[in-house]
């Protein structure tokens, strides 16, 4: 059983990066009390580009403490929760090996995993590093993106239970190796029945 650490949001704000203005949800930060999560977002919580983050496969998305304190001990500074754009940031469990598919109770909510996140210039820019990407990409520290099956609410010191778990092996971790470094190996996410359509549907466009 994990337990979140904190609960963080952010709406869509326009930020000055270099010659140009850029729209982001990324820059969350942890609030308190119990925080309502309905339809794709938690309240407070929202995205600038749906066609890589939120959405309905991508409603929120978490990251553990553990990978903090790595990323910490790698970069020899401190992170403060949300500063990866997780909504929640959770310790006890390990989010690199849970299966796609894999659902949990969290708060009065229920979340199923859906998928790895991909690495953008959103987070270089959040860390404020543009040889990030590349870094947190090589990492496959990649944290993980759930659906919402039972909508609900949230807040810090609530458990995270497994309530189910799919009868394949296909974790987030391999699926973000495959889809980054091992492109000849795309078929096998198709091995996971619960991996969103989207994502099938663009493997089997790309893998012949």
């Amino acid at each position: 059983m994990g337990l979140v650490e904190s609960v963080n949001v952010s709406g869509v704000k326009a930020v000055a990066q270099r010659n140009t203005t850029v729209t982001t949800g990324i820059f969350k930060v942890p609030v308190a009390g119990r925080v309502p999560l309905r339809g794709v977002n938690l309240r407070g919580d929202d995205q600038a580009d749906r066609s890589v983050h939120g959405g309905p496969e991508r409603a929120v998305y978490a990251y553990a403490g553990e990978d903090y304190d790595w990323w910490e001990q790698q970069l020899s500074r401190v992170l403060r929760p949300g500063l990866f754009g997780e909504n929640l940031t959770v310790r006890g469990i390990d989010i690199s090996a849970m299966l796609i598919g894999e659902e949990f109770r969290i708060g009065t909510t229920v979340l199923r995993a859906t998928s790895p996140r991909v690495p953008c210039y959103k987070l270089a820019m959040a860390m404020d590093d543009p040889a990030f990407i590349k870094q947190f990409a090589q990492a496959l520290r990649p944290g993980a993106y759930f659906a919402v099956v039972e909508e609900g609410d949230i807040a810090a010191g609530d458990p995270v239970e497994l309530v189910r778990r799919p009868s394949h092996d296909l974790t987030i971790a391999e699926m973000a190796r495959i889809f980054l470094f091992e492109r000849d190996r795309l078929r096998d996410l198709l091995r996971a029945p619960e991996l969103p359509d989207s994502w099938r549907e663009w493997v089997i466009e790309h893998s012949g």
